[in-house]
């Protein structure tokens, strides 16, 4: 298991992400963090200009991303996280406010509003209702806005769990259910997820009457790759992220 910050784990894990929360930003602090060298990169770049751009984050952790981009220019805008463990001082035209983003609709200060970008920055996995919760989310987008979703690579856990079991790479990619393993930031924590394939996503998008404008498969810079041979060796055999700009269909 790594325990570097990457994780979408699926609505059973729900509960337990008060617990890992701070584990999860201390790891992501970190000068290898893939959070820092690949991830939020890739997000940045896939979302970007944000001048004067109103910004939910669902799912937003301590809030400290949707907070630079605020920094950057932003409209008022608002993080939501289930864990409430918010960065102490965040800009003033940022509301950060513990919520569950399978049901936005009990969330007031998401009420009458709309943005134009909505972020699941590696939490979509934690939607009990994926389908529903991107249906919420679209009819919270402004005129000619887009969801910015990341997800951990599927093939990821493929090849953890033909590892630990044994079993062939497709067999596993393929293998449907629920997978479960202790959080490489707290072992004490255990983390379900649906598994699921990129067809499987790409379906849920369609569904929800999404279409995908721009996807990416981020990797580490030749000059990162030296620096943290550990993390592109990772990279090699776990893939990273998926990164997907989606728009409404008309």
């Amino acid at each position: 298991m790594t325990s570097d910050a990457t994780s979408d784990a699926g609505p059973a894990s729900a509960a337990p992400w008060a617990k890992l929360s701070s584990d999860y930003e201390r790891a992501r602090a970190r000068e290898d963090s893939l959070d820092r060298l690949v991830e939020w990169p890739a997000q940045r770049e896939a979302l970007g200009k944000v001048e004067g751009k109103s910004i939910l984050d669902l799912g937003c952790g301590n809030g400290s991303k949707v907070a630079q981009l605020v920094e950057e220019g932003a409209a008022p805008s608002v993080g939501v996280d289930l864990s409430a463990d918010f960065i102490p001082s965040p800009p003033e035209r940022l509301d950060l406010v513990q919520g569950d983003l399978s049901d936005l609709g009990s969330i007031p200060t998401l009420t009458h509003r709309t943005f134009d970008r909505i972020l699941f920055l590696q939490s979509f996995g934690y939607a009990s209702d994926p389908i529903r919760t991107l249906q919420a989310a679209r009819d919270l987008l402004a005129d000619d806005g887009f969801i910015l979703l990341t997800r951990t690579h599927p093939i990821r856990y493929a090849v953890e769990r033909s590892e630990r079991d044994g079993t062939s790479l497709g067999e596993e990619y393929y293998a449907g259910g629920a997978y479960s393993y202790s959080s490489g930031w707290n072992s004490e924590v255990t983390l379900t997820h649906d598994v699921f394939t990129i067809a499987d996503l790409l379906n849920q998008f369609s569904a929800a009457g999404l279409w995908v404008e721009h996807a990416a498969e981020p990797r580490l810079s030749e000059e990162d790759a030296l620096r943290f041979p550990h993390k592109q060796e990772w990279m090699n055999k776990y893939l990273g992220i998926l990164v997907f700009r989606l728009r409404p269909r008309l």
